[in-house]
């Protein structure tokens, strides 16, 4: 969401995926009814501080964070919504003053609040009262989300303890007081929607589950089809000069897809103001969301990542949403893995929902000389193209990737053996390396290897202190 999106929406006025609600000083009380009604039918933005009629009322400024992380932690409690979806708003000004704006995906569950389920119509939110309604919720939800089913095979010992760690790891990253960082496994499989019930009424692990946390081998026997091809097709279009299959989990399949962008294509240096970023990052995170929240795990067909002199092309299949090409003007925010959408999220590995198509738009102008992206959807796949041009793409070609990890690369080596020295900051950390500024790529590394409890922090109670420095651990 960004301010332009908000005040457009404040303009065409509420609808079915667009409510206002007055909130100077506390929380609405249907507020809740709202957010269970978008996450039941097709999702939608709620703007707090605008009334029925359009007009920008605002919340009052000194108690906006009060009431933000009051949301946050209503929408963690399962006494207040179930099951819990953990919402993250955000705050604008417009006309001086301040609104909050809170973006609710359509969700593959059913949520409840207060004990009663609601639906969202043109003429607001409305209680689902008879069986028949309820009854075709259930079946539209199935059929739209395959990540949802049930697998009766897959226990806990189905799933990796390590990748449960590593995801706390990364949230408290992401997020240094997220609310699940203390959560057993099994209480973080709940919460973030990993259960869902069979006919008999019995809890079973979802398929969501499995490709998160899941071993190779149950991921297989989920889904025996579930793959991630990556080829690059520079020199040999009609086979590959390098290949990289992935089968694992989708932590780790992130990480193994980013490796393989960052092998064969170049991160030209770009200031953003005075700060430099990583165009390359910028661009393929993106793009790697997309293909990991859009995929149909179910299909027999493997999702692709391929590599040309002249394009990037990433393809998957999908459940048909929208059909044909897809642009910032025509864009509908709409996830085909909500759970696993929603989680990564929690990770800080995907931005929010919609971020795709606005960020890629944003950057590959800069990134491929004002090249721009194709996005489609079909009845069967969805694609994205993205042209290069005057990118200085790397030449070289080796073959048969292995699915190496970041830890491996030269530059986390040397912030390694420099840390062998003591306790550095990363400014001290550039300067050693010969780096002018603390680039993109430290500021990666250093993030990624703390994750990895490679290296640990001075002062981990203030993790954005400007007396931060890391140390390799004891």
């Amino acid at each position: 969401m960004n301010l332009t999106q908000i005040q457009q929406l404040i303009k065409d006025g509420e609808g079915l995926n667009c409510e206002f609600k007055e909130a100077l000083n506390a929380l609405p009380k249907n507020l809740f009814e709202t957010v269970c009604s978008f996450l039941n039918t097709d999702g939608g933005i709620i703007i707090l501080g605008v009334d029925d009629d359009g007009d920008v009322v605002g919340v009052d400024p000194d108690r906006k964070n009060a009431l933000m992380q009051d949301l946050t932690n209503l929408s963690n409690n399962p006494d207040k919504i179930y099951t819990p979806y953990l919402l993250f708003p955000k705050d604008f000004i417009i006309d001086d003053k301040v609104i909050i704006a809170i973006q609710v995906p359509l969700s593959s569950q059913i949520h409840k609040t207060k004990g009663h389920i609601f639906l969202r119509s043109e003429d607001g939110d409305y209680r689902v009262k008879d069986v028949t309604q309820l009854a075709g919720l259930l079946n539209r939800k199935m059929s739209l989300f395959s990540e949802h089913n049930a697998v009766p095979f897959a226990t806990m010992q189905d799933l990796k303890p390590e990748l449960f760690d590593r995801a706390r790891r990364l949230m408290k990253s992401y997020n240094s007081q997220h609310p699940w960082v203390d959560l057993s496994n099994e209480e973080l499989l709940k919460i973030g929607g990993f259960y869902a019930k069979q006919d008999s009424g019995k809890s079973s692990l979802t398929l969501a589950a499995v490709l998160m946390f899941g071993t190779d081998q149950i991921i297989q026997k989920a889904v025996p089809a579930y793959k991630f091809d990556c080829l690059l097709k520079r020199n040999n279009e009609d086979r590959y000069d390098d290949r990289l299959m992935i089968y694992t989990n989708l932590i780790d399949a992130y990480d193994q897809m980013m490796s393989f962008i960052d092998k064969h294509l170049n991160d030209p240096f770009y200031l953003e103001g005075t700060q430099r970023i990583s165009l390359r990052d910028k661009i393929f995170r993106e793009a790697v969301s997309n293909i990991i929240s859009h995929q149909e795990y179910v299909s027999g067909s493997p999702a692709r990542l391929m590599i040309y002199k002249d394009k990037v092309v990433f393809d998957n299949p999908c459940t048909q949403h929208y059909f044909g090409e897809i642009k910032p003007d025509n864009f509908q925010p709409y996830s085909h893995n909500p759970i696993i959408c929603k989680f990564m999220i929690q990770l800080g590995r995907f931005d929010e929902l919609g971020s795709g198509i606005r960020n890629i738009n944003k950057y590959l102008p800069l990134y491929s000389d004002g090249a721009k992206p194709i996005f489609r959807e079909d009845r069967q796949r969805f694609e994205l193209e993205l042209p290069l041009v005057n990118t200085g793409s790397r030449p070289e070609s080796r073959p048969e990737s292995r699915p190496e990890s970041r830890p491996e690369s030269k530059l986390a080596i040397e912030i390694l053996e420099l840390l062998k020295e003591g306790s550095k900051s990363k400014s001290e950390l550039a300067q050693l390396l010969g780096h002018k500024s603390i680039s993109g790529e430290l500021n990666k590394q250093v993030q990624f290897l703390d994750s990895e409890k490679l290296i640990e922090m001075t002062i981990p109670d203030k993790p954005n202190s400007r007396l931060q420095k890391y140390r390799l651990p004891d």
